[in-house]
């Protein structure tokens, strides 16, 4: 079984590799440093990577970038980030990888905490997040041949929390493992339309 992990040089990238390698041929994909590269605000990009890959059984996004800033100095721009990116990025991995995930395969995209508790400077993490959480829970009702799609929602995890201890002030960082289970279950679950939340 083939799993394509996009972002899987990064610390909840890794962590999905981690729990699943020894069940699945796992395809690294990201911006550097993988088996094959991707910038998924490319539409280009993603195509030519998914005619590299070929059929898959499951596809992993664990890739997104966002801008934090306060809202009196987020601009338009800034805000595009995320827009083209999170968002956008990991719908269009959705909507241009369809053909090539075999008949009930799986699709996990990452949303994170910042939709449900936000903190200041996240508003526009919060709305790409959001926005994905909305496409997964609709897109699953027309999903073709049993193909399931499910988000995961990760809190700070321990590996990050000396990195942005000062930006998530009282949070209860988690470990990678949960976050990997949680991939898991996605990946290897019934359900679908759901966001698996990790806190």
């Amino acid at each position: 079984m083939k799993l394509l992990v996009i972002g899987a040089n990064g610390t909840i990238g890794s962590h999905v590799v981690n729990e699943m390698k020894d069940e699945y041929e796992i395809i690294h994909a990201s911006r550097s440093a993988s088996d094959i590269q991707v910038d998924i605000t490319s539409l280009q990009s993603i195509k030519d990577m998914y005619n590299k890959v070929g059929k898959i059984d499951a596809v992993v996004s664990a890739t997104g970038a966002t801008h934090f800033a306060n809202l009196t100095e987020m601009t338009p721009e800034l805000n595009d980030i995320g827009l083209r990116s999170k968002l956008a990025g990991q719908i269009n991995l959705v909507l241009l990888g369809l053909d090539y995930i075999n008949d009930l395969g799986s699709i996990t995209l990452t949303t994170g905490i910042l939709m449900d508790d936000p903190i200041v400077g996240g508003a526009s993490s919060a709305m790409a997040n959001g926005g994905i959480k909305a496409f997964v829970k609709s897109a699953a009702l027309e999903m073709p041949r049993g193909i399931r799609i499910n988000s995961v929602s990760p809190n700070l995890l321990e590996d990050s929390q000396e990195k942005y201890k000062d930006f998530f002030m009282g949070f209860v960082p988690v470990p990678g493992k949960r976050v990997g289970m949680a991939y898991r279950k996605s990946i290897q679950g019934a359900q679908t339309g759901q966001s698996y939340e990790v806190y």
